[in-house]
């Protein structure tokens, strides 16, 4: 496995020549200084033995299984990883569900059903309470710009004014469906400044920072609910684009905020990237599910065909439709005729519901539950029901569909990431809407898995599946959800949310090969039923990874150094710092030339044995030479060494891992 990294031009060369004379006089000169190989020949970089691909010894038997369950006290297995600290929620959040994560300078903005939580972590291994701000509105996924901070909301019991209560009317103008912008320049005392409502509401939403607008914020909006009364917000439109061309269907908003009157944020346009999209196809249930619902009918309980799958029906929609069908006959209790009526009108019923029956079935999304803009290469990464879309988001007013990808495997495209220098996009499929165990020993492993294309041009092209690999139990909600890279160099490695199946950290340099390298992970939050739990998102921030537990607060977590991980690969990624963070606005990785940066290239090069050993360690030999150095004598050794890597790189096996070597090692020249 070649391991991503930038190409440069080469000059052959027959190995290492030699480091300069400079690199010998400083050492000679120096009693403190490590040895490094005299001038003249040195070994040759050309490898003795095959190149090998990533390989991993994971756990065995896995530990993630049979984990005995708790709310706040669950068994827990780690591998690579370490637990930094473990915060429940604050009173007034217990109970509710905690959702996505944001982050500003020290501090970390966490999501919840009720608000938003505000932690300080200066102190990772002992974050503080530093605001609960109460604000029902599902599902508050949060995003932040300089002093600004973004918050959604979807639910029909979200109040203009934030209180408690919720809104009972069908119709009301108290209702808030949309996006919250406050002011965070004081982040311990929030200010309400202003909303822009939205037909659909925001299920989730996204900031996108225009390279070429600095008076701006743009967010793309994403809202699932059904469409509002235009009574409770003129323009609002459920009819479909063929009978109002002005439909809330098949659409995204695009809110621009003026960073100088964050009030003025309006709607700019709604573009429709969805037309032309048809039906994608879908897979049928899995086989636990299939024996679920044998064992209902056995049962005598009801069910239904939804989207061409067979569900058991809720005793909420069956008992009050058994009622009126008694009451009709003038009746006092359920006879088995009764039964036998509904069973035979479920299906008009859920056509009713559903619609169908005019084509209109066969038409494509008409939503994104989540995009993820990229605006350093001017991409975007539609993850949309039923299909994933790469966006060109050039302008960012008029993003444009540049193709999309279905799969019969997938069930709802979810969430999106690309790796760091635009090449590959991974999509994730929350099969099962979040609320299921979906990672069941019998569940197939391409379903409720994530899906890793490469990008050619404007297409997509398929590469693999990943799945987290410890079966969980049926008590346990558990599909692929919320995750971000780890700016480790010259890989792509991405920490992930599986709820109840905790968190993976999966290396899908080769995006036909994803490898699972860390996890965390905790027993059911209950024994005996489906409990609340799990971890909704989890992201790297300035050397952690912060954990957003549906139930249990905010995790925090530290890689650990490992046969797949060196301590020079977790330096050189903890060199990476953020001033704030969205993950779905995500930021090109732009590592500091240190030292840990060139011995993290030389580590991977060993690892994959692109290199001879002894050519390993006398470049090493020579960094940590040259490191002891300073001034004209660092200057001197390193331009070397450089010189001699970059003209060393053909008789390698891994050139562009070489050359890019080189580049680090001459780097250490400018940031003297």
């Amino acid at each position: 496995m070649t391991e991503n990294a930038p190409h440069a031009p080469s000059t052959p060369s027959r190995g290492l020549r030699g480091l300069s004379a400079a690199v010998g006089l400083a050492v000679v000169a120096s009693c403190a200084a490590p040895s490094v190989a005299p001038t003249g020949m040195m070994s040759s970089i050309a490898p003795t033995m095959p190149m090998t691909p990533l390989t991993v010894t994971p756990p065995s038997p896995d530990p993630r299984v049979g984990l005995d369950a708790g709310l706040f006290d669950a068994e827990e297995a780690a591998w690579n990883l370490r637990v930094v600290s473990k915060t429940p929620p604050p009173d007034r959040f217990v109970g509710r569900t905690n959702s996505d994560l944001a982050f500003k300078d020290n501090y970390v903005i966490q999501g919840n059903y009720d608000g938003v939580q505000i932690w300080d972590a200066t102190d990772p291994s002992e974050p503080t309470t530093v605001v609960t701000y109460v604000c029902p509105a599902s599902q508050s996924d949060v995003s932040v710009h300089g002093d600004l901070l973004f918050v959604s909301g979807e639910g029909m019991t979200g109040r203009l004014d934030c209180g408690p209560g919720g809104v009972e009317e069908a119709v009301s103008q108290e209702r808030l469906r949309g996006i919250r912008i406050f002011d965070i320049s004081d982040i311990r005392n929030p200010r309400y400044l202003h909303n822009v409502q939205t037909c659909r509401g925001s299920h989730t939403h996204t900031v996108l920072e225009d390279p070429d607008d600095a008076d701006n914020v743009y967010i793309y909006v994403s809202g699932s609910a059904p469409v509002r009364p235009a009574e409770e917000l003129p323009g609002c439109s459920g009819l479909f684009p063929d009978e109002d061309p002005n439909s809330a269907l098949f659409r995204i908003e695009v809110i621009r905020v003026p960073l100088d009157n964050p009030s003025a944020a309006t709607i700019v346009s709604s573009p429709r990237i969805f037309e032309d999209l048809v039906a994608p196809p879908m897979h049928g249930p899995a086989p636990d599910d299939l024996a679920a619902v044998d064992a209902a009918i056995a049962r005598g309980e009801f069910v239904a065909d939804l989207g061409g799958q067979t569900i058991v029906l809720p005793a909420r929609f069956t008992a009050p439709a058994l009622e009126s069908i008694v009451a009709a006959r003038g009746g006092t209790s359920v006879t088995a005729a009764d039964s036998a009526a509904l069973r035979e009108a479920i299906p008009a019923m859920m056509q009713q519901m559903m619609g169908g029956g005019d084509g209109r079935e066969e038409m494509g999304p008409t939503q994104c539950h989540d995009i993820t803009v990229y605006p350093a290469i001017g991409l975007a990464g539609g993850a949309c029901e039923g299909y994933g879309l790469l966006l060109d988001i050039s302008d960012p007013v008029d993003p444009v569909r540049l193709s999309a990808v279905a799969d019969s495997n997938f069930s709802y495209w979810h969430s999106a990431t690309f790796n760091n220098d635009g090449s590959a996009i991974l999509f994730t499929d929350e099969w099962g809407g979040g609320g299921a165990p979906k990672c069941r020993a019998s569940d197939p492993y391409e379903w409720g898995a994530n899906a890793i294309f490469t990008i050619e041009g404007e297409d997509m092209e398929f590469q693999s599946y990943y799945k987290m690999t410890a079966p969980q139990t049926s008590l346990e909600n558990c599909v692929a959800h919320n995750g971000s890279l780890i700016p480790v160099p010259g890989r792509t490695i991405m920490a992930q949310s599986w709820y109840q199946g905790g968190i993976s950290l999966l290396d899908w340099t080769d995006p036909s090969n994803p490898v699972e390298i860390a996890f965390h992970d905790r027993g059911p939050s209950d024994a005996t039923r489906m409990g609340s739990g799990g971890s909704w998102s989890v992201y790297w921030y300035n050397g952690f990874l912060y954990s957003s537990e549906i139930s249990r607060g905010l995790d925090v977590f530290e890689v650990t150094a490992s046969a797949v991980m060196t301590q020079n690969e977790l330096d050189a990624a903890n060199s990476v710092r953020f001033e704030q963070l969205n993950s779905q606005g995500q930021p090109e990785i732009v590592w500091p030339h240190t030292f840990a940066l060139a011995r993290a290239y030389v580590d991977q090069l060993e690892r994959h044995r692109a290199v001879s050993s002894g050519w390993i360690t006398e470049v090493r030999a020579a960094l940590a030479g040259a490191e002891q150095m300073s001034g004209s004598a660092r200057t001197s050794s390193l331009n070397a060494l450089a010189s001699q890597i970059r003209g060393a790189a053909d008789e390698s096996r891994d050139p562009a891992k070489v050359r890019i070597l080189a580049e680090a090692v001459r780097g250490l020249v400018a940031a003297q």
